[in-house]
């Protein structure tokens, strides 16, 4: 048996659960995400707790018990806490600028770029060269936080581009002269 997979997961209370035979509905203060699950796993809510099983013990059907489980339990923590990931800016005139429709990033590129994020997550520049991006859904702020990455990653030189805040840069030595 899973570990993850048949460990409970608490449902606060001001948190509601909908079960409509594989597609489940939490919501909580911070709002409402709806999600499809595999029909060979059961769901199910008892006395404010979320348990999952799976009916036979075949691979696919094991490997889906623990991941129905974290998807479940994250959607759980995502309506009460949600989820933020950290990012930071390093190089000399790369920056971010809040605007209306997104952020403005100016990455040493012959031009800025506008990033639009998707609808659940909002972006905040709390310095120039340091935003957070925050939702409900952490799939989704783990995938806006990689593509804002991916616009400039972090080159291995002089380290300029972006970074997620607790990442380590394995920085290389340049040329040398003999």
């Amino acid at each position: 048996m899973s570990r993850i997979g048949k460990a409970p997961i608490p449902v606060p209370s001001e948190v509601k659960v909908t079960i409509n035979g594989n597609s489940v509905e939490v919501e909580g203060p911070k709002g409402k995400i709806n999600r499809l699950f595999d029909p060979d796993i059961s769901i199910s809510l008892d006395n404010n707790n979320l348990t999952v099983q799976r009916h036979t013990d075949m691979p696919r059907h094991r490997a889906l018990h623990g991941l129905t489980r974290s998807l479940l339990n994250n959607m759980v923590m995502g309506v009460t806490d949600g989820f933020s990931k950290n990012l930071e800016i390093v190089g000399v005139g790369y920056r971010a600028e809040k605007k209306p429709k997104g952020v403005l990033f100016s990455l040493g590129f012959s031009h800025p770029i506008l990033f639009v994020p998707p609808p659940g997550i909002q972006i905040d520049v709390t310095r120039p060269t340091a935003l957070v991006v925050s939702g409900i859904d952490k799939e989704l702020v783990g995938e806006t936080a990689a593509k804002i990455r991916a616009l400039k990653p972090p080159e291995p030189y002089k380290g300029k581009g972006i970074r997620y805040e607790d990442e380590h840069v394995r920085r290389k030595a340049g040329k040398t002269v003999k």
